[in-house]
C-alpha cells in the first residue's frame, strides 16, 4: 500500500531518559533509521528521519515535547506531511504486558499512558494504530514511576535487539500489508529456541566416552549387523573393565604363580621323579611277554609229570 506515513516513537528527549523503558517508542524508530541508513535531524517539534519501504514514504518522528506532550508534535507533523488518521501509526511501552511482547492495534484507549493520552485529547480520536512494546510491571507497590523511568538493564537488555527488530517489522508490514495483515504478523508470538550450548538440551553422550559407549551398545545396539548386536550383549568390550576382572575370575592367566600351581598339581611334568615310577609302552609290553612264557613253561612241566606218572604205573 504506497503511500506517506508518519511513525511516531514516543518517549522523552534528555541523557537522564536514554535506555529507559519509557522510551522504547524512541528506540524502535532509532533501530528502524539506522536498520535503513537514514539519520535523524532536529526539526520543528522533534527529530525527523525519512526512510522508503517497497514505495512507501515513512517519516519517522520523535517528539522533543517530553512524553505527556506527544499530541502537538504528532498533530503538527500529521498537518505538515498532509497524512489521515489511517496513516498514522505510534509506538509506545506498556506496564500491562509481559517484557519483550509486542501488540499491534488498530485503535483503543490510552491505557493509562499519558503519551496516548495527549494524542487522543489533540486528535479528538483514539481511531489511529498503535504498537505497544511490553516492559512488564515488575515493581512494589509505589514503584511505578521509578520502574518505568529505570535503565533496561540486565537479561532484559541481552533480549532487546530482537524485540526492537520485531517491532521495527510491525512497521514495516503496516506500511506495505495495512493493519489488519500486519497485525496477524506482529502480534503472533515468536517460537523459543533452546540455546544450543544449553547442557540439558544434550541428548546423547560423547562417542570417545568408553563408559557411555558401552552403555549406548546396551541400550541401542549397531543397526547394520545383527550378529555383533548378539556378541556384544554376550561378551562386553575388551577395554571394559568389569568385564576384564569377570574374565579374570574365570580364566586365570597363565603367568599367574596361583594358577600354575594349581595346574602342575593336576598335570605333573614329565621331569617330575614322581611321574617316573609310571611304567612305559616299552617296558608293559617286556612284562606281558614273560607272563605268557612263564605260562607255557608250566604247562611243559605238568605234561612231563603226567607221563612219569603214566610209566611208573
Amino acid at each position: 500500500m504506497a503511500g506517506k506515513y508518519l511513525i511516531a516513537g514516543l518517549g522523552n528527549i534528555g541523557a537522564e531518559y536514554s535506555g529507559t523503558r519509557h522510551n522504547i517508542g524512541f528506540m524502535v524508530v532509532d533501530f528502524l533509521a539506522e536498520e535503513s541508513g537514514a539519520v535523524f535531524h532536529t526539526d520543528r517539534l522533534g527529530s525527523i528521519a525519512e526512510v522508503s519501504y517497497r514505495g512507501s514514504k515513512l517519516i519517522l518522528l520523535k517528539p522533543s515535547t517530553y512524553m505527556n506532550l506527544s499530541g502537538k508534535a504528532v498533530s503538527y507533523w500529521m498537518q505538515k506531511e498532509n497524512i489521515q488518521k489511517e496513516n498514522l501509526l505510534v509506538i509506545c511501552d506498556d506496564l500491562a504486558i509481559p517484557f519483550g511482547s509486542v501488540r499491534m492495534r488498530k485503535k483503543g484507549s490510552d491505557g493509562g499512558h499519558n503519551g496516548l493520552g495527549n494524542i487522543n485529547q489533540i486528535l479528538s480520536s483514539s481511531d489511529y494504530a498503535r504498537i505497544r512494546v511490553g516492559i512488564g510491571n515488575g515493581f512494589p507497590r509505589g514503584g511505578q514511576i521509578d520502574y518505568v523511568l529505570g535503565k533496561i538493564e540486565g537479561e532484559e537488555k541481552a533480549q532487546l535487539p530482537s524485540i526492537l527488530k520485531r517491532a521495527s517489522q510491525g512497521i514495516k508490514d503496516f506500511a506495505f500489508m495495512g493493519v489488519e495483515r500486519a497485525m496477524n504478523i506482529c502480534n503472533t508470538e515468536p517460537k523459543k529456541e533452546t540455546p544450543k550450548n544449553d547442557p540439558a538440551s544434550k541428548k546423547e553422550t560423547l562417542r570417545d566416552d568408553p563408559a557411555s559407549m558401552n552403555e549406548s551398545l546396551k541400550k541401542e545396539p549397531l543397526r547394520d549387523n545383527p550378529s555383533m548386536n548378539e556378541s556384544l550383549k554376550k561378551e562386553p568390550l575388551r577395554d571394559d573393565p568389569a568385564s576384564m576382572n569377570e574374565s579374570l575370575k574365570k580364566e586365570p592367566l597363565r603367568d599367574d604363580p596361583a594358577s600354575m600351581n594349581e595346574s602342575l598339581k593336576n598335570e605333573p611334568s614329565r621331569n617330575d621323579p614322581a611321574s617316573n615310577d609310571r611304567p612305559s609302552k616299552k617296558d608293559a609290553s617286556t612284562a606281558c611277554s614273560s607272563q605268557e612264557q612263564s605260562k607255557e613253561e608250566s604247562k611243559e612241566l605238568s605234561f612231563k609229570e603226567k607221563l612219569l606218572k603214566l610209566f611208573k604205573g
